[in-house]
């Protein structure tokens, strides 16, 4: 029988109304409507336009799907989710975003049944933030500034580079994804009911100096806004909480004590020329870096906006030097959990994806970001294949099963 939620769960998951979805196939929108509230059965020839569409199995649609099976109700609330736009983002997007989460959470769980972690550095380092926030007396700003030098710290960042930007914070327990979401949302965060924080990087063309800005931001959204409920928020709060998120990530990059000595050899503080051997060394934007020199009283005011309007006049606004040479950091952990699964024989990757899931690789990569070539080695033959290093996130294999 033809089950209609799992029609429902996709069609949400890849932002589709039944308008759409009805227009894809060349069918009403009355019998989407109908498809997905079982009260009539698709054709095989519209189960295979389906199957098609979403890259799945045909008898994906005849199952359970995995939500149903191995989600945990009610993990992913909407409201949760914090955006780094310039726009508020409509509600059906959020929805599909929402939607997204659970089919990664859903994997998470998936993948991880069998391993187990220390408690997570990233959760030890929320609860001190709060507790901090909720005994402290100090502006907001000074507060800000301290959970990102906190952060810093916590999380084993040297003091002189943000190389392992990435690493570090997966290492810490956050889990990173890439998705393509649409020219106006460079990324998002959120933390699950049972504790888990996400952060979805949008725009996968972006420069590495520019994502970078992307993770530090979202990672002082899950720091300073926990459980904040973001959809509630009028236009002017939503700048105010996205202005906090960019005050952190430009304190959290770029470290008071080593910046302001960097900056003592910077003799034209309005070329932003001037600044590129600090770009390579810190890996964030010019933008970033005269913005954090203007917000540290290192440059006047005065000096700030013709260092903004030069890069303007350069077009660094749109692509700046170097951006093309920075290597992009890419999220590595779940790969390295999958690899680490499957090397142990805790997980059948094949079995995962064509019985379990029920799904074509493509709606993986389309879910995770992941190379479609990763999971096709698996269904290959993973005896003719060597796994790559399995990097140290502090993971271990559960007693029961080692």
């Amino acid at each position: 029988m033809f089950i209609g939620e799992n029609l429902t769960n996709l069609r949400i998951m890849h932002g589709y109304s039944r308008k759409q979805l009805s227009d894809m196939i060349g069918i009403t929108e009355q019998a989407v409507w109908q498809y997905e509230n079982n009260y009539t059965s698709p054709k095989m020839q519209i189960v295979n336009e389906l199957k098609r569409i979403f890259n799945v199995k045909s008898k994906y649609f005849y199952t359970k799907d995995i939500l149903r099976r191995n989600m945990t109700p009610e993990n992913v609330k909407v409201m949760n989710i914090a955006y780094r736009s310039k726009v508020m983002n409509v509600i059906s997007q959020t929805q599909a975003e929402a939607k997204h989460l659970e089919y990664l959470d859903t994997f998470v769980n998936y993948l991880t049944a069998k391993i187990s972690y220390p408690t997570m550095k990233i959760i030890q380092l929320r609860d001190e933030v709060i507790e901090y926030l909720n005994s402290s007396d100090d502006d907001r700003l000074i507060q800000i500034n301290k959970v990102a030098e906190l952060a810093r710290k916590r999380l084993d960042f040297r003091k002189d580079t943000n190389e392992d930007l990435m690493f570090l914070v997966e290492k810490s327990g956050v889990f990173v994804f890439e998705k393509a979401i649409g020219e106006e949302i460079d990324a998002y965060s959120l933390w699950t009911s049972n504790e888990r924080p996400y952060i979805i990087l949008g725009n996968m063309k972006r420069s590495a100096v520019r994502r970078n800005f992307d993770i530090a931001h979202e990672l002082g959204h899950l720091l300073l806004h926990y459980r904040l409920e973001f959809t509630s928020l009028d236009r002017k709060e939503h700048k105010i909480i996205e202005n906090e998120a960019n005050i952190f990530a430009g304190t959290f990059l770029l470290p008071e004590d080593e910046f302001v000595i960097d900056m003592k050899n910077i003799f034209h503080v309005t070329n932003p020329d001037a600044y590129i051997d600090l770009k390579k060394k810190w890996n964030t934007s010019l933008q970033v870096l005269g913005y954090r020199a203007a917000n540290l009283g290192i440059i006047e005011s005065k000096s700030h906006r013709n260092f903004y309007a030069a890069l303007h006049r350069k077009g660094y606004l749109k692509i700046e030097p170097l951006d093309e040479l920075i290597p992009l950091q890419k999220p590595l952990k779940v790969k390295s959990i999958i690899d680490l699964v499957s090397k142990k024989g805790l997980v059948d990757i094949r079995q995962m994806i064509e019985t379990d899931w029920k799904v074509d690789i493509s709606f993986f990569h389309r879910m995770t970001g992941i190379d479609p070539k990763f999971f096709g080695k698996y269904l290959i033959s993973e005896q003719d294949f060597g796994f790559e290093n399995v990097t140290d996130l502090s993971l271990r294999i559960s007693g029961k099963d080692k």
